[in-house]
């Protein structure tokens, strides 16, 4: 996958990737509705998110649930310190958890953080996350030379990144 240059953008992708990350409205059309506050065809709003998801620069575009009004009350991000070698085939496994939101790498900082993988477990209650996480440290096996669970006590934030508009401090 390519990373496609936010220099490169368009001015038209500017307005179209805001309009996006907005959220898709609720009807049956929403792409044509975007279209049409856009001021381009519908054809040309789908050509270039295919086009921009082909570049790399929209990941995909997907229902943002919450996680709390769907009555899962607790949130664990489970961090891992996996052996180096295994990271990405961990990483995959766990990512296709359906009970896993997200899972990515991240730096160790040692002595303090020897984590290198992270990943949000949602369940109703804190011991439903701790079972899952059971689960997860079962498939990892001797992959995992340790890890922790760290509990959500509040959401701060439900967004993505937001792409700034030309003008915007």
């Amino acid at each position: 996958m390519s990373t496609h240059n936010l220099k490169e953008f368009s001015e038209f992708d500017r307005a179209l990737v805001a309009a996006l990350q907005e959220g898709l409205p609720l009807i049956s059309e929403p792409y044509a509705q975007i279209a049409n506050q856009l001021g381009v065809s519908e054809e040309l709003v789908l050509e270039r998110v295919a086009s921009m998801k082909e570049s790399g620069a929209i990941r995909r575009i997907a229902a943002v649930p919450n996680h709390r009004a769907l009555g899962m009350r607790a949130n664990g991000m489970s961090v891992w310190n996996i052996v180096d070698e295994d990271v990405e085939r961990v990483g995959r496994m766990m990512g296709a958890l359906d009970f896993v939101s997200h899972c990515y790498q991240r730096p160790r900082w040692m002595p303090t953080w020897p984590y290198n993988v992270f990943a949000m477990v949602h369940g109703k209650t804190r011991e439903e996350c701790l079972t899952l996480v059971k689960e997860i440290k079962a498939l990892v096996g001797s992959s995992c030379k340790g890890h922790d669970v760290l509990f959500s006590t509040k959401t701060l934030k439900k967004t993505g990144l937001r792409l700034r508009r030309r003008g915007e401090s």
